[in-house]
């Protein structure tokens, strides 16, 4: 696959960032991409290897590696290398539902699994992804695959994050009608309002629901399913529903002092405010605004670089992220060997551009907020930190490492705890100990807590899984349309054993 000699012949080459000046006084892009040649070579460096690992999602030692949607990249690479767009579109869009997102914000486990990752840097599978997807639309390629015929059966999708668009997108090219129901006011959810319009641009996802709808998926905005829409009137109407509602329910602080305070929000709530103000929205006092601020972030993760990023974006006077476990290393360990997932340091582009901004790592590990420090009217105005160690897999507070931080605005990104209970309670279902919709054996069918003769409910993403990545997202999206197709047709409760 690729050239014999590529990944000899040609050293590895990313997109190149925006340099920060630049990129931090607006929400665009923070790529530029390659052109053709220098990407058919990147593509060539793909070897034949036999057994591509990039595309395996193996688990070893809890921890996947390889993409979950069993990619065909060597093939695409292969593809792309001879300069047949046409052939390298047709493979990557065989598996994956959605390149243009999972090219931007994916971690890329198919990277991490690269056999030449473990000689060299492996190949640039996520750019060459995008570059596809992005080529196509831009030469035309993507045009709607509207179905021939019809099967008369109807289905509904409850939440149009990552999982809902792709269990709509495959049902509907199997025939069914299907409609989206989405309780924001735009679709999208996480890709849209959880993640930086620098990251994941929102026209990307608006072009895809303009291709989706002439395909022939009806999309239902601002109407909130459990609440403005009874369970039982959308079971009556549909064939089969599938919940896509996700796992917004966002862990909390124990900090003192929290009780009241103003100025503290959520990571999720913040970022979706800071989207909607640079889509236009109008949100008056409802906008959450760094600008001028000293912020401090609690939560390492990618949601947390995110609102480092946005941060210095609305023009902050300080950024601070607090991680409470210890820093990882800047290389593998021995007892982390490839190909499983490398659990080393990664700087983010919103860190780097706060060491550029600011001149050092707004990152501090091994730390907790201890104190929420108010001023006279309510607002948060400072907060005590205080660094701990793990015992037993429990954090214990250092003594004598109180510090006092000033912050004005203080944003939680500690993950959530699970799907928020009021669609499964409309639906009158089952959750685990997780806050996770509990399903059937080895599929997608939901658990329902009351006998019931109604086994059209299905679950699927992060409601079902867990907080998750977007890719996971959209492989659990296209198993549940697996499922409902089978089930809808008549030849069993799956297609997918």
């Amino acid at each position: 696959m690729g050239k014999l000699t590529g990944f000899m012949d040609y050293e590895r080459r990313n997109n190149v960032y925006v340099p920060v000046e630049e990129r931090i006084k607006n929400y665009g892009e923070l790529y530029h991409r390659l052109d053709e040649e220098e990407r058919r070579k990147q593509a060539a460096r793909c070897m034949n290897c036999g057994v591509p690992f990039c595309q395996s999602a193996m688990t070893l030692n809890g921890m996947v590696t390889g993409c979950p949607l069993h990619n065909l990249i060597p093939e695409w690479n292969d593809l792309l290398y001879r300069g047949d767009m046409k052939g390298a579109l047709a493979r990557l869009i065989k598996t994956s539902s959605f390149p243009e997102f999972t090219g931007r914000v994916c971690p890329a486990l198919c990277e991490k699994a690269c056999i030449l990752g473990s000689i060299d840097q492996p190949t640039s599978t996520h750019d060459n992804e995008l570059y596809i997807i992005e080529e196509a639309f831009q030469r035309g390629l993507m045009r709607p695959r509207v179905p021939g015929t019809r099967s008369g059966k109807k289905v509904a999708v409850v939440g149009s994050g990552p999982s809902g668009l792709a269990a709509a997108d495959l049902l509907n090219q199997r025939g069914h009608q299907v409609t989206v129901y989405e309780r924001d006011n735009r679709i999208g959810g996480l890709l849209t309002y959880g993640i930086p319009n620098q990251k994941l641009p929102k026209e990307v996802v608006d072009r895809r629901r303009r291709l989706m709808e002439e395909e022939g998926v009806d999309f239902v905005t601002s109407c909130n399913v459990g609440e403005d829409m009874a369970a039982e009137e959308i079971l009556h109407q549909y064939d089969a529903v599938i919940l896509c509602c996700g796992a917004k329910k966002a862990r909390g602080l124990t900090a003192v002092g929290m009780d009241g305070a103003r100025g503290i929000h959520y990571a999720v709530d913040y970022l979706t405010s800071a989207t909607r103000h640079v889509l236009g929205d109008d949100l008056g006092e409802n906008f959450i605004d760094a600008g001028d601020k000293h912020v401090v972030i609690v939560g390492g993760g990618d949601t947390g670089n995110d609102c480092v990023g946005t941060s210095i974006r609305q023009g902050c006077r300080s950024v601070t992220q607090l991680e409470m476990m210890p820093e990882p290393p800047a290389e593998r360990a021995a007892d982390n060997p490839w190909p499983e997932w490398p659990k080393v340091k990664k700087t983010d582009y919103g860190q780097m551009e706060a060491i550029e901004v600011f001149g050092h790592d707004p990152r501090i590990y091994e730390t907790t907020v201890k104190e929420v420090i108010k001023d006279p009217s309510g607002r948060i105005k400072a907060i005590k930190t205080v660094q701990v160690a793990f015992r037993d897999r429990h954090p214990v507070e250092i003594e004598g490492t109180l510090r006092e931080l000033p912050c004005d605005l203080l944003l939680i990104a500690a993950g959530f705890l699970g799907a928020e209970e009021y669609v499964s309670q409309a639906f009158d279902l089952t959750l685990d100990g997780r806050n996770r919709v509990e399903t059937k054996e080895d599929c997608c069918q939901v658990r329902r807590r009351k006998k019931s003769d109604s086994d059209k409910i299905f679950a699927a993403g992060d409601m079902r899984r867990g907080q998750s990545l977007v890719v996971w997202a959209i492989a659990e999206g296209r198993e549940a349309a697996n499922e409902v197709d089978g089930y809808l047709l008549g030849f069993g409760r799956s297609v997918r054993k």
